[in-house]
């Protein structure tokens, strides 16, 4: 049999579930209600609702991409000394919430963090005052810190254990010290996981409507809550579709970066 042919089943998925979907996302959002063609339904980012929502949208999905990045570093250097394999029970642990349902583990945060919540309760019972966190950018960061990390970890971890020791310990004996070696030898190495990680976290950051429903409650929203509301809420898919093809466009600059600085796609494969 022909190794080619294996491929047919998944060209027949990608074309049924990601090829016809997105010519729908770019025929409705370029088209009115009348079926003639328009770019209303895109300019419509730039008005103060959409344009505000958009914004909110990227500051809380870079500062949730940032505190990723500080955290899953020095984890990954951490595990990569400790060399450890990724078949170890360590790497699991890290895999394992990524199996459990993403509405599920956000459901439980809003438990911890809401008023009568868990958190609260202990710190009521060691009479400490209370976090009143729920329904705030904090929270929402929160949940895609949690909910992204392992996003994160992975890549750079995989990258950094592909680095030749051999390297490092020629750079110590040349006489670099411990922040030259990372400098000039480990973060450059490492750059195709971490622009994987950044383009594994951003994307889905930015796209989300899950987390800031939950634990941002009605006051926040984002541009996918706002995308989310025009399918579902006022049935406007031309322009709910034309602001999907807003976000695509980010979507396609990080693709862009993820190609240049990963040619070898050395971030993702394990």
């Amino acid at each position: 049999m022909n190794k080619k042919s294996l491929a047919f089943p998944y060209i027949l998925w990608a074309g049924a579930f990601i090829v016809i979907p997105l010519c729908m996302v770019f025929y409705y959002g370029m088209t009115d209600k009348t079926g003639a063609f328009t770019l209303s339904n895109i300019i419509t980012i730039a008005t103060a609702e959409h344009a505000k929502a958009l914004v909110l949208s990227i500051e809380l999905s870079l500062a949730s991409t940032a505190i990723c990045f500080f955290l899953a570093y020095p984890l990954a250097m951490i595990l990569t000394d400790m060399h450890v394999s990724t078949h170890s029970f360590v790497v699991l642990i890290f895999i394992l919430p990524m199996w459990m349902n993403f509405l599920l583990r956000t459901l439980a945060w809003q438990t911890l963090l809401e008023k009568t919540g868990v958190i609260n309760s202990i710190l009521q019972l060691i009479h400490l005052p209370g976090l009143d966190i729920i329904n705030t950018p904090g929270a929402i960061i929160l949940g895609m810190v949690y909910n992204f990390l392992p996003f994160m970890v992975l890549p750079i971890y995989n990258a950094l254990s592909k680095i030749d020791t051999n390297v490092i310990n020629a750079a110590r004996d040349l006489g670099a010290n411990g922040m030259q070696t990372f400098f000039r030898i480990i973060f450059p190495l490492s750059l195709p996981g971490i622009i994987s990680g950044i383009t594994m976290v951003f994307i889905p950051a930015l796209t989300t409507f899950v987390i800031s429903t939950l634990l941002g409650g009605s006051k926040i929203l984002l541009i996918g809550n706002v995308i989310e509301q025009e399918f579902t809420q006022t049935g406007n898919w031309h322009l709910g579709s034309g602001l999907s093809i807003v976000l695509m466009i980010f979507i396609l600059i990080n693709m862009v970066a993820e190609a240049v600085f990963d040619r070898e796609g050395e971030g993702t494969r394990l």
